[in-house]
């Protein structure tokens, strides 16, 4: 249909109305821009968690449990968001009889580091700024898989913050999950399994 050239101008100033009221609205015009990699909460790429001990899902060498070594196995990460400033990791086991049993936790782990040695020490304070918190055995440091009866799951759960907690050693698992509220940038998890032989 073609229109008048009065109803055109008028159409065109129109459309020019809506689109700067939308602008002014915090809206675009299109939903195909990505979101700025800065803004808090959200980030471009995404954080990934591994360990050379064993694959996301699959069993995890017994030299980490109670019956080996019960030593930490060797993690690794990357893809942190920028604007990270520390790190907290929480290892916990949901199968266990009476709940969650919780088998590691460790935060303010700066944000330079990228990886956790094997045989982690296990120390209140094992260097850099890190700290150890309290774990369902009331020790620090990690406590490796210890099922009584069939095959557990191990959940190494991984937080990239927006700050460092400054909180003393000695926090347990909830404590730090309190701490960490609103300060969460990214965060992943690796999963290895466990049965008793």
């Amino acid at each position: 249909m073609i229109f008048p050239l009065p109803l055109r101008l008028l159409l065109v100033w129109m459309g020019a109305l809506c689109l700067i009221a939308a602008c002014q609205n915090g809206e675009t015009a299109s939903s195909d821009i990505p979101a700025d990699p800065e803004t808090k909460g959200a980030t471009t790429m995404t954080m990934q968690l591994t360990s050379p001990a064993f694959q996301d899902k699959g069993m995890i060498p017994a030299q980490y449990s109670c019956d080996g070594k019960d030593v930490s196995p060797a993690l690794a990460w990357s893809g942190a968001p920028g604007g990270t400033q520390s790190f907290a990791l929480i290892c916990d086991d949901p199968d266990a009889p009476n709940g969650d049993w919780v088998h590691w936790v460790l935060y303010d782990l700066p944000a330079t580091v990228n990886e956790l040695s094997e045989a982690y020490p296990r120390d209140k304070e094992p260097g850099g700024g890190a700290k150890h918190g309290l774990n369902s055995w009331r020790r620090y440091g990690y406590g490796g898989p210890c099922p009584p009866s069939g095959t557990h799951r191990y959940f190494f759960k991984l937080y990239a913050l927006d700050c460092q907690l400054g909180l003393p050693a000695g926090k347990t698992k909830t404590e730090l999950l309190d701490a960490m509220k609103d300060h969460v940038l990214a965060e992943t998890q690796l999963m290895g399994r466990y049965k008793r032989h």
